[in-house]
């Protein structure tokens, strides 16, 4: 049965002591060999109930990674093992557009609740990420496709400390977002837009280490069901991108 885990030994070391435990009802089916499943899923983009048999029944597998998704179980795991390792001494911020699948329409509330909305793309999530100094994404937010970057960016920046440079790409050029980073003590290595009548002088050395983050999107869209989004809840997406996470980078 090894050969079907998707986390090593020393994966499942480090991810095991964090999952619930002492829930009342039936006994748990193998949380192991359950979250290989999902994680499959995750990998290869076939539907839940096309999951391979030998991880358990497909609605077993399904049923918890919705259930804890609800419980934002996948996100705080996210938290406790990326926030407290990351290096986020130069931090980089961006986007990334994920084309949103027919299926994943028709969620409750409508697209805009969902995090769906148009672009050049059609229909399209964003997802909005810090990485640290190692390209390692450790925090994230998702809206519809159509929102600018530099208004979602105060989202990320609230909890983030230890920073000390802010790597972004013009889409964050904002005079708000600048005076915001130097209240917090941060220094903006952000380009100027080609419409600014004044110049703004950024530090090109630093700005070149902006392509850890596009890397980093690559990675995570390694995940099929990262790359498309099949989920009609933006919360279920949300865990999606956040287990991708911790299985690429931080397990």
């Amino acid at each position: 049965m090894s050969h079907l885990f998707w986390l090593s030994d020393d994966q499942w070391a480090g991810i095991a002591p964090l999952l619930p435990r002492h829930k009342g009802g039936a006994h748990r089916v193998d949380d192991r060999r359950v979250i290989s499943g999902i994680i499959h899923v995750l990998k290869t983009g076939c539907r839940w109930c096309d999951c391979p048999e030998q991880y358990g029944p497909s609605t077993t597998v399904y049923n918890r990674f919705n259930r804890w998704s609800y419980k934002r179980f996948w996100s705080a795991l996210l938290e406790v093992l990326a926030t407290s390792s990351a290096v986020t001494k130069s931090t980089a911020i961006d986007s990334t557009y994920v084309k949103a699948h027919r299926s994943a329409h028709g969620g409750k509330g409508g697209q805009k609740n969902q995090a769906i909305g148009p672009s050049r793309g059609g229909q399209t999530t964003k997802i909005h990420a810090l990485t640290d100094v190692i390209g390692r994404p450790f925090a994230f937010t998702l809206t519809r496709g159509n929102e600018a970057d530099s208004p979602v960016a105060p989202r990320l920046l609230d909890d983030l400390k230890g920073a000390r440079y802010l790597l972004g790409d013009k889409g964050y050029d904002a005079n708000a977002l600048r005076k915001r980073l130097r209240e917090q003590a941060i220094v903006p290595v952000i380009p100027g837009r080609s419409n600014r009548l004044r110049k703004i002088k950024y530090d090109k050395v630093r700005y070149k280490d902006r392509h850890l983050i596009e890397n980093a999107f690559c990675r995570l869209k390694d995940f099929r069901r990262v790359a498309t989004r099949y989920d009609k809840l933006a919360r279920n997406f949300h865990s999606a991108v956040a287990l991708a996470m911790l299985v690429a980078f931080w397990l």
